[in-house]
């Protein structure tokens, strides 16, 4: 049995399917619903997807398919779902939720961030912005501001805890006080999670692994974009 905003969510998707031949944003889908959060729908999507009522295309943040409707949308004289409304002619199912969810969307914010990308723990890699994902998280977690998550590719920083394949929720900053982990983009290209010390005119970027090097740069090539608050492991 669906929710009222999921019920609502699924038939305005299927409808702009059906006239426009594409799904609407997450910004459309957030006013037509009256949601204050995008991350709110993104909760939706993922209940509907698990209730098989649509299926989303892998690394295509818009693209959906409609594979069936509630029973009190159904034609009157068909006991089956209508065909598919997809935007794509060969869709492959994903699993993007990457955990069971156990809570129907209530509306709350602060429940869920978005998962940018991979970020190194060694050697930097550039910034990824992957605003099609989601993680959820405590709502404990979070304090003021704005934040996102990342997951770690690397193991500079495994003394400090933090491992390979971690995700690592970021609050968004752009000053951080010595010894703070951050996430730094060094050169405007190239984002590296490290501990940050200030020495004289000098910024030195700190792993928490023996088997790597304190990179040195200059005040003017290294700009913090957050600072670390949590982490989450699955086993």
């Amino acid at each position: 049995m669906l929710t009222k905003k999921q019920h609502q969510l699924l038939l305005f998707i299927h409808d702009r399917l059906r006239d426009e031949g594409v799904p609407p944003s997450f910004e459309e889908m957030k006013e037509a619903v009256g949601l204050k959060s995008k991350s709110g729908i993104h909760r939706l999507i993922s209940a509907l997807e698990e209730r098989g009522f649509i299926r989303r295309l892998p690394h295509r943040a818009r693209a959906l398919e409609v594979l069936r409707l509630p029973e009190d949308q159904m034609p009157a004289s068909e006991n089956v779902a209508p065909e598919p409304v997809s935007t794509s002619g060969n869709v492959i199912r994903g699993n993007f939720g990457g955990r069971p969810r156990h809570e129907e969307d209530n509306g709350h914010e602060g429940t869920s961030v978005p998962l940018y990308g991979k970020i190194a723990a060694g050697t930097p890699i550039e910034a990824l912005q992957d605003l099609s994902r989601f993680v959820d998280i405590p709502p404990s977690m979070l304090g003021g501001g704005e934040h996102y998550a990342l997951e770690v590719e690397g193991d500079s920083m495994i003394e400090a805890g933090i491992h390979d394949g971690d995700t690592v929720i970021i609050e968004k900053c752009d000053t951080a006080n010595n010894g703070t982990i951050v996430v730094a983009l060094v050169d405007n290209e190239e984002a590296t999670l490290k501990r940050l010390r200030r020495h004289g005119g000098s910024v030195a970027l700190e792993p928490a692994n023996a088997a790597y090097e304190t990179r040195i740069c200059g005040p003017d090539q290294v700009k913090v974009q957050g600072r670390l608050v949590g982490l989450i492991r699955q086993y």
